[in-house]
């Protein structure tokens, strides 16, 4: 059994649009794939253990994120040497400053702080991905109309890898469902 671990971004759930598309296509299209689709804690530092211990009792074959998931993706996607799709993904420097302070779920309403120790954590964590070391791991799926990302970073870091840019769209990746094929080819999922 193939495994997919999706991380969705920053004040996010597991009921995201992104995450429901690539399960329910997941359950329609394959047999032998199964992905996992946690609900990240909002404080970064506990996010990161709590991925890490997914990883630990699940082993996933590969993962897949979106705006900070994309962040945390590339990083274990490094740490364990597996493939990894990122949608407009955040990469180092990532600078998260202006959500210093309390923030709000926008999927479950919850209030949530972040606070300087997190934002400490996340830079650490730039540091050990400042530059990927296996581009070839890596399928990114960018928009150039992302009013939160800019995308020619994106495309810069990713460089050596699969990189698919669609002109216009925005943050959220308009159309994702498009890409649902190419992304099942670029994991091999059966």
């Amino acid at each position: 059994m193939t495994k997919i671990l999706y991380l969705h971004g920053f004040a996010s759930s597991s009921d995201s649009t992104k995450a429901n598309l690539i399960d329910s296509f997941i359950k329609k299209n394959t047999k032998k794939t199964k992905i996992l689709i946690p609900d990240l804690d909002n404080n970064i530092e506990n996010a990161y253990h709590q991925i890490e211990k997914i990883i630990l009792k699940e082993s996933p074959s590969s993962f897949m994120g979106s705006s900070l998931g994309g962040f945390y993706g590339i990083y274990f996607s490094e740490k364990y040497n597996l493939p990894c799709v990122n949608i407009n993904p955040a990469i180092p420097p990532l600078s998260m400053s202006e959500h210093l302070g309390e923030n709000k779920n926008y999927s479950t309403g919850d209030k949530f702080i972040i606070d300087q120790k997190q934002l400490d954590f996340l830079d650490a964590m730039g540091q050990k991905i400042k530059k990927i070391k296996m581009p070839s791991n890596f399928m990114t799926l960018v928009q150039s109309g992302d009013e939160i990302l800019d995308y020619k970073q994106a495309v810069k870091y990713f460089l050596g890898g699969q990189i698919d840019i669609t002109y216009g769209g925005n943050h959220s990746y308009e159309n994702f469902e498009s890409n649902l094929i190419k992304i099942q080819k670029f994991l091999n999922l059966h």
